[in-house]
């Protein structure tokens, strides 16, 4: 900022260094809420845990929502250079899964409330994701701008079916399904290119490997939604691709524990949440001992991460280097 900033704009100049990435808190929080909601309904867990963290990941939205809103109106050109950015803008449907994920957590307590914020974040989604991969057909990039984070704009789709089967919107469910399944085999195969014949990925962006976790993760979770609840060939592909995933990022843990904290940590935790959650509603269908025991140790793994980074952030918020990590 120069000396002619108003003062006012000073005090807040770090408003303009919030990436929009950090609605990925949100996502990881109500993922996290949902396992323990399910946790309750296979288990008989207290229910409280579960509403007490979709409260706090509700809090955390209308937090971030005003942070970036004022970042919006005061430093407008951060948000269109975020939105320019060949990175960056798979970060914006966050925003949109957020609200997806809300509508689901809320729906047992406001139906009407919930379908309202589904019908506003479902469109809002599908024109992030139609004017993203409009970009890509119509721009020109390279390979090295590629990374497990260009899965969020579209196969973010396989989120909105979670809240839209159960308030009846079934066609328009498997629509958003369709989209995000077809597109997660496109990106799986391109992201597996990239990572294995070009460079290795940036350290700060080893974090997004985990995203590769989320799209079998929760798709079988909306896939059972959507078919009746039927353990079927799909069903089983999803789970059992999401599980090997699991056991391969598992494999290097090695590699994650030496990444220096940064806000791309909330990409271990979304698709860790909804992994946890496919592992306890697997065996909610098949009932096996090795189920539970498999259901449980995804669980408190998710559970551990997922409290792991919310303490990480915390501790940089009161330190005031969350921003300043975020920009690094």
């Amino acid at each position: 900022m120069s000396a002619a900033t108003p003062r006012s704009e000073r005090s807040i100049e770090w408003i303009a260094h919030a990436p929009v990435a950090l609605f990925a808190i949100v996502m990881g929080l109500s993922g996290l809420g949902l396992v323990w909601r399910k946790a309750h309904e296979v288990f008989g867990y207290s229910a409280l845990i579960g509403e007490v963290i979709v409260g706090f990941s509700i809090l955390c939205f209308i937090i971030l929502s005003i942070l970036y809103l004022v970042k919006f109106c005061v430093f407008k050109e951060f948000v269109f250079d975020e939105f320019l950015h060949p990175v960056q803008v798979n970060f914006f449907p966050s925003i949109t899964i957020s609200l997806l994920l809300i509508s689901a957590v809320i729906l047992p307590y406001d139906a009407v409330a919930s379908e309202n914020i589904w019908l506003i974040s479902a469109a809002a989604h599908l024109g992030l994701s139609i004017i993203i991969i409009n970009r890509w057909i119509t721009h020109n990039f390279e390979i090295k701008h590629s990374n497990p984070s260009w899965f969020i704009p579209v196969v973010g789709n396989i989120t909105v079916p979670l809240a839209g089967a159960q308030l009846g919107y079934v066609e328009i469910s498997w629509f958003f399904f369709s989209i995000g399944l077809v597109f997660w085999v496109i990106l799986f195969t391109i992201m597996m290119y990239r990572i294995i014949f070009h460079d290795q990925l940036p350290k700060k962006f080893l974090p997004t490997l985990f995203i590769l976790m989320a799209p079998p993760g929760i798709g079988f979770n909306v896939y059972l939604f959507l078919n009746g609840g039927e353990l079927d060939l799909l069903a089983r592909l999803l789970f059992f691709t999401g599980l090997f995933i699991l056991l391969l990022l598992f494999s290097m843990m090695k590699l994650f524990i030496k990444i220096p904290f940064s806000v791309s940590w909330w990409a271990y935790t979304f698709p860790s949440a909804a992994m946890a959650i496919a592992a306890l509603r697997y065996h909610e269908l098949i009932h096996t001992s090795g189920s539970m025991i498999m259901a449980i140790g995804i669980m408190l793994i998710a559970t551990t991460l997922i409290l792991l980074v919310t303490w990480c952030t915390v501790r940089a918020i009161f330190k005031g280097q969350l921003f300043i990590l975020a920009t690094d």
